[in-house]
């Protein structure tokens, strides 16, 4: 039994489609874990959110997508308690116009409730249903995930839903210790940079590991495979990567694959 973690997806249903076509997963026995932000930025969101809400359907034991930030600004969006979801920086006007068809644009506060009237219109009740679905947080015996991080590495029952969101904690990076707790949202190359593997990109610091590789046309999109640490990347121009990580794996992880025979 394995478990495949995917960082950050961000709109990138093609990347997401080559990715699971290259995991040798065995659906009945793995888990495959998604850590959110699934929409924003990218090219489809719809699509990712689609594909992804199917896995989740077809088995729910296997498959689990926890929520992300931007799902959240969505949905604060939605319910009309913040409207960041359609600041440029973000990247939800793609999204945007993506469900609606139609551009954002917003001059005057009716516009706003013009534009968030329209996407109610337009954004799919399972989708939405899915994304009030997600948890904040997965468990099994290899690993503790978060889309973001813990709070002064407390388990994510004790760790507030803003940490588990939105935390940009440079200790935790560094010096978070626990059960192993792999992580998406701040983009490993802002993460310190002892911590950084390689030209992959993934991060690894004693029990932190980051798998949000970036956003951009350079960027992959990663899975890493749980307790063997094998690395699967793809690239918007179809190009795939596989890699063996066997550097700074946390000692838990180490002792998991010495009595599965990964390592002598």
């Amino acid at each position: 039994m394995k478990t495949f973690v995917v960082g950050d997806i961000h709109g990138r249903c093609a990347q997401l489609l080559n990715l699971l076509d290259m995991l040798p997963r065995d659906p009945e026995n793995d888990t495959l874990v998604f850590l959110g932000d699934l929409i924003d930025r990218g090219a489809d969101a719809p699509g990712c959110v689609s594909h992804i809400l199917k896995l989740t359907r077809e088995n729910p034991e296997r498959v689990i997508c926890l929520r992300g930030n931007h799902e959240q600004m969505l949905m604060d969006f939605l319910d009309g308690r913040s409207n960041m979801w359609l600041s440029a920086v973000v990247g939800g006007e793609r999204t945007f116009e993506q469900y609606t068809n139609h551009p954002v644009r917003v001059d005057s506060e009716k516009d706003l409730e013009e534009m968030r009237a329209l996407f109610e219109r337009s954004f799919p009740a399972e989708h939405l249903a899915f994304m009030e679905e997600m948890p904040f947080y997965y468990e099994d015996e290899f690993a503790i995930y978060v889309h973001a991080g813990l709070d002064e590495g407390k388990h994510p029952r004790e760790s507030s839903q803003m940490s588990l969101l939105w935390m940009r904690d440079m200790d935790f990076y560094k010096n978070y210790r626990g059960k192993p707790c792999v992580f998406g949202h701040t983009p490993t190359p802002l993460l310190p940079l002892r911590g950084r593997l390689g030209r992959h990109g993934i991060y690894i610091s004693h029990s932190a590991v980051g798998l949000d590789t970036g956003y951009n046309h350079h960027s992959p999109l990663s899975c890493l495979s749980l307790p063997d640490f094998n690395l699967y990347q793809t690239y918007v121009d179809g190009r795939e990567e596989t890699f063996q990580i066997t550097s700074f794996i946390p000692e838990a992880l180490k002792e998991m694959q010495r009595k599965a025979g990964i390592v002598n």
